[in-house]
């Protein structure tokens, strides 16, 4: 049966749905609230954060690989999607209980740990529909839309916690700010929001049949991801992308966690100056990754990954240097335009790169590659930030992953729509 736009559409608006998490509660709102209102202080604060996420991402990098060969071989991905969002819906809900207190450091660690597992672990099965619904040499321009709808998802999210919360005064509900349940209710949000906007997946997006009984399919899976690691020189091409892709994944995926801690900390923004700059960020990457979408397609993904990450090396340098707020701003702005096609850009690589039959297994190796080392960026974050006892000390990690990633990059095979 021939795949419509509006399935087309469906699937892409869990990007949507999804990017509120991300947005909101790990770059721009709770996680600055965190380091502010809850941690001892903000130095120590970033450390717990970076602890936290690291641990996260070490179990994804455990988990996604064998997740992902085991639904290869079971058939289906929408059941797998459901459960990992579940698991980042309902311990997001539970931030709301985060009160401006001490003795919350613990739970919160745990609720952020959980959802942000639930997040990365339902995006690997997500991410293994596409090529399925693309059509033939459209991969890229859907992936491209998918993200900036992701963006989008981000900054609507971001601008109605500002305006129904943040700057409301009284904020809806009669929230009472000296208690911070303005903020707290960031996480409830984003929780309601995903839940609304996945359904459309859910419902309206075909999945593939059942193939095998889960017992069957997690030997099969297990099994057939040994020998695809045993057998890694016959897809020697793909794993020498993946490693690329980790570690300037890595880079990436610090800087969107640690953002907003940097630019609360470092440039001494409020509240309201973060969600705005989150919108504006969130408009920026949305822009860059619809337009780099058609240009995904017509140079290859390879080469928008090289102009992309070198883009990010060169600004990333500027946030660290400089000291006046305006420049920061700009700087941060402008590094939205290549953060969406860097990502868009490795999903459609991987996509038109692997053998259908082992797809969902190599997106659990994506996943992997995006979370192996993930744990070092947010670790190295928060040990020198306490060494050096600077916040641009730890952030300056984030240009070392880039650049190394992308000299890995350079001699990637160009691929373009293949499969």
């Amino acid at each position: 049966m021939a795949v419509t736009n509006f399935q087309r559409f469906s699937w892409a608006l869990f990007d949507f749905a999804n990017s509120a998490f991300p947005t909101v509660v790990t770059t721009f709102v709770f996680a600055a609230y965190f380091t502010k209102g809850i941690a001892v202080d903000e130095i120590s604060g970033t450390a717990l954060w970076g602890y936290a996420t690291g641990a996260a991402a070490f179990l994804i990098a455990l988990c996604a690989p064998i997740f992902g060969a085991i639904a290869d071989h079971s058939g289906r991905r929408k059941p797998w999607i459901f459960v990992f969002s579940l698991l980042c819906i309902l311990p997001s809900a539970l931030l709301w209980y985060a009160t401006p207190n001490e003795s919350v450091i613990l739970w919160v660690l745990i609720c952020v740990g959980l959802a942000t597992f639930g997040f990365e672990m339902a995006m690997v099965f997500y991410n293994a529909m596409m090529h399925g619904l693309a059509r033939p040499g459209a991969e890229g321009r859907l992936s491209g839309y998918a993200w900036g709808l992701g963006y989008l998802g981000g900054l609507l999210g971001l601008a109605l916690v500002l305006v129904l919360f943040v700057q409301a005064n009284p904020p809806l509900f009669g929230l009472d700010k000296e208690q911070a349940e303005h903020l707290r209710i960031s996480g409830p949000f984003v929780a309601l929001w995903y839940f609304v906007f996945a359904l459309p997946l859910f419902l309206f997006v075909p999945d593939k049949p059942a193939q095998a009984s889960l017992g069957q399919a997690t030997r099969t899976g297990l099994r057939t991801l040994w020998a695809t690691l045993r057998q890694w020189r016959d897809y020697k091409d793909i794993f020498r992308f993946l490693i690329a892709r980790m570690i300037y994944t890595d880079g990436l995926n610090t800087l969107f966690a640690f953002g907003g801690i940097y630019a609360a900390g470092t440039f001494h923004m409020s509240f309201n100056e973060l969600i705005i700059f989150g919108i504006g960020i969130n408009v920026t990457a949305g822009i860059g990754a619809a337009l780099f979408g058609r240009l995904d397609d017509k140079w290859g993904p390879k080469r928008v990954i090289l102009i992309s990450v070198s883009a990010l090396v060169l600004l990333g340098l500027g946030t660290l240097i400089v000291v006046d707020k305006n420049h920061f701003l700009i700087l941060g702005l402008s590094l939205g335009l290549f953060v969406g096609p860097a990502q868009a850009a490795s999903r459609t690589y991987l996509s038109q790169a692997a053998p259908a039959h082992i797809r969902t297994e190599l997106f659990g190796l994506y996943a992997l590659s995006g979370k192996a080392t993930a744990f070092m960026g947010p670790l190295m974050v928060g040990l020198l930030s306490d060494v050096f006892n600077s916040q641009r000390a730890g952030m300056a990690i984030i240009v070392v992953f880039l650049l190394i990633g992308l000299a890995l990059s350079r001699n990637l095979p160009d691929i373009r729509g293949q499969n």
